[in-house]
């Protein structure tokens, strides 16, 4: 598809605004809070998320959801009596041709970089291309950056020089019917299109590193064998060399990857697990040594990044998880400002989440782990703090469901994090139903208290149930140690599934659930995870709910090893056995009822894993509609994108509970509270 067509269709698909400044009208009708907040409520799309402002802090550019699609929108602060403004709609892309934006960024005041992504198929393959779009907030047009002998992707930016309004961009390059062997860096004016190079492909670079200047430091390799190879020049006259080259056949992100270079002769800031819990360090990066004790550590769990000044030369704080999304800021003022809203709204719960230049201007998101909260603009300055919009308009500032962080002990003595949701209209907390439910990933991903993105656990427990989501072996932000006890050969779909299991068995010994009244229900891994514990250990869940899963794992180690190469298709299953660990290779005997949902145009797992689940379930004697239920969405994808195919999910998780656990018994002392908050059909 040429750039000309591929933009035409993109603001073709766009919707109009309604008149209103700076929100748009809900369909959500909120009639109680003291009443039951019905399920479908949960699968609507935030109505706003990830603004972010521009460098004189005038404008903001943020996703908002109308009628169940994202659409990127501009909201001008200087005129608060015009409306936003709409740039681009967002959809998942599927087929062929499809096309959709997934990410923006400002450059200086007047230009927003869109990141574009279309699916094409190119040599007889479905290949996902990624681009780079300039929108002027001026003239209104979208101009396609650098699309000219791009390859797969061309839209990586390393560098945003605001002043001179050009960004560095790494992509890859197709010409004469080639692909280069690695990806170049080019210096693109975003006002003009015009661009030049400025490093060339190398065959042992897959990702270059660039300094807060926009020099090109360095560069990062990878083979598919494991092999990983840091390379590293001190200055843009020097010659990059390799300084580091080693195997991490343990994928648990073993290398030292500079985050911020310093204005000091060859130091970097850069985070590595060298000794198990992921820390900050200062490192020489022509000798790989570590200068001095850690800058920052947590104790007992990883940090999760480096936030860099605007000169890209410095910290200003570092992002990390415990029970839930922290900040901690090393810059005074951000650190004074955190500490005025932790006083104001309680610890934690306010999280500055985008700054103009200079930081007089901040975005706030404010919420506690049980309300989804809403984004707030604040002005240093002045202390005025005034309302940008609701998460969802739906809850507003409700409290839900009230989360705990709590450790259990695996049944090998491995102590396990978990997030426990517990049931709001339930004030008797004894000997309740209990839906656990396994994160994707599964290695890195952990789940945390927040009210999120998908929050499924929100929907569970309104029900009725206690929601527990065990951070199982092989979770993230515990160190390289609890990654590897997932990792090894006995882990994945044996030992990672005991502990599932053993959250059922640790939290009824402390008499919060029934271990009659268990159910378990996953996405992704989750859903693999859901099925494995229906077809292994029926006994102990009475009902299973299974999403997007791996169920036959030798026809999924072929679709990775075509897909990612041989080292990428080890990344999932690590059992020695993968047959035994497959609940579609084992479909004979005993089973959980098991509800099973699929998307159809699932690029990441295959709709295949769950028609021959089914096929094999129905071989071995299993009924349709007693022991298993089957739901095909023909618009599914991996990622839900959409509000109907994600209700749908939740919807049907609702009605398999209520058949197989019930959230309500005879002889409970409570009742089921009536629906009161409900989404308005138009």
């Amino acid at each position: 598809m040429t750039a000309k067509l591929f933009i035409a269709a993109l603001l073709a698909s766009a919707v109009a605004l309604p008149t209103v400044a700076t929100a748009w009208e809900s369909d959500i009708v909120v009639m109680a809070q003291k009443g039951r907040v019905d399920t479908a409520v949960f699968g609507k799309r935030p109505y706003m998320r990830d603004p972010r402002l521009s460098p004189d802090g005038s404008k903001v550019a943020v996703m908002m959801s109308r009628d169940g699609v994202d659409n990127l929108v501009l909201i001008d602060l200087t005129k608060t009596d015009t409306a936003p403004k709409l740039i681009a709609k967002a959809e998942e892309y599927r087929e062929a041709g499809d096309r959709t934006m997934t990410g923006w960024r400002w450059v200086g005041n007047r230009t927003l970089i869109i990141t574009l992504m279309s699916r094409e198929i190119i040599f007889g393959q479905r290949s996902d291309l990624r681009r780079l779009a300039a929108y002027d907030l001026e003239s209104g047009k979208l101009t396609p950056l650098a699309w000219t002998d791009a390859g797969g992707d061309g839209g990586t930016i390393l560098h945003v020089d605001d002043e001179k309004e050009t960004i560095l961009v790494q992509r890859g390059i197709f010409k004469d019917g080639s692909f280069s062997p690695g990806p170049e860096v080019i210096n693109v004016d975003v006002r003009t299109g015009e661009y030049r190079t400025i490093q060339r492909p190398n065959v042992e670079v897959s990702n270059w590193l660039v300094d807060g200047k926009g020099v090109v430091r360095g560069g990062l390799g990878q083979d598919d064998k494991g092999n990983q190879r840091l390379m590293y020049r001190s200055d843009a006259g020097g010659t990059i060399k390799t300084v580091s080259n080693a195997k991490d056949p343990t994928f648990t992100q073993s290398q030292i990857v500079p985050s911020v270079f310093l204005d000091e002769p060859d130091m970097a800031y850069a985070t590595s697990n060298r000794d198990d819990l992921r820390r900050v360090y200062k490192v020489n990066m022509k000798t790989m040594e570590i200068v001095g004790p850690p800058l920052f550590q947590l104790d007992g769990y990883d940090v999760g990044g480096i936030i860099p000044n605007e000169a890209g030369n410095n910290i200003l704080g570092f992002a990390y998880i415990t029970d839930k999304d922290r900040r901690k800021w090393v810059d005074e003022r951000l650190a004074q400002v955190q500490q005025f809203f932790d006083e104001d709204f309680g610890e934690g719960n306010a999280l500055i989440t985008s700054t103009n230049d200079g930081d007089t201007k901040l975005i706030v998101q404010i919420g506690e782990t049980s309300d989804p909260g809403g984004y707030y603009l604040y002005d240093t300055e002045s202390g005025k703090l005034q309302l940008l919009g609701w998460v969802h308009p739906i809850l507003q500032g409700a409290k839900m469901n009230p989360t705990d962080t709590v450790r259990y002990k695996a049944s090998d003595g491995l102590e396990i994090e978990a997030i426990v949701t517990y049931p709001r209209h339930r004030k008797d907390r004894k000997k309740l139903p209990v839906v656990v439910m396994p994160h994707g990933g599964p290695y890195g991903v952990r789940d945390e208290e927040g009210f999120g993105f998908f929050p499924w656990h929100q929907a569970v427990a309104e029900l009725g149930y206690v929601v527990i989501q065990p951070n199982y072996r092989g979770s993230g932000g515990y160190g390289k140690s609890f990654v590897m006890e997932g990792r090894k050969p006995n882990g994945y779909g044996n030992r990672m599934q005991d502990d599932l299991n053993d959250a059922v068995t640790w939290f009824a010994q402390q008499g919060l659930v029934d271990p009659k009244r268990a159910c378990i229900m996953g996405w992704s891994y989750g859903g693999y995870a859901s099925a494995r514990g229906a077809q292994r250990d029926p006994n102990v869940w009475r009902c299973a709910i299974a999403g997007a899963g791996v169920y036959d794992f030798p026809m999924m180690k072929s679709f990775d090893t075509e897909t990612f190469g041989s080292f990428g298709a080890s990344f999932q299953a690590t059992a020695d056995d993968l047959i035994s660990i497959s609940s579609a290779r084992n479909t004979d005997g005993p089973w959980s009822p098991i509800l099973i949902v699929a998307g159809l145009r699932d690029a990441r797992i295959p709709i295949e894993q769950s028609r021959t689940l089914v096929s094999r379930l129905k071989r071995s004697g299993k009924k349709e509609g007693v022991d298993f239920r089957y739901v095909e969405q023909p618009k599914g994808t991996h990622n839900l994108p959409y509000e109907d195919v994600h209700i749908e999910w939740l919807v049907e998780a609702e009605k398999w509970l209520a058949v197989h656990n019930p959230a309500y018994i005879e002889g409970d002392p409570d009742k089921p509270k009536p629906v009161t908050v409900t989404v308005e059909t138009r």
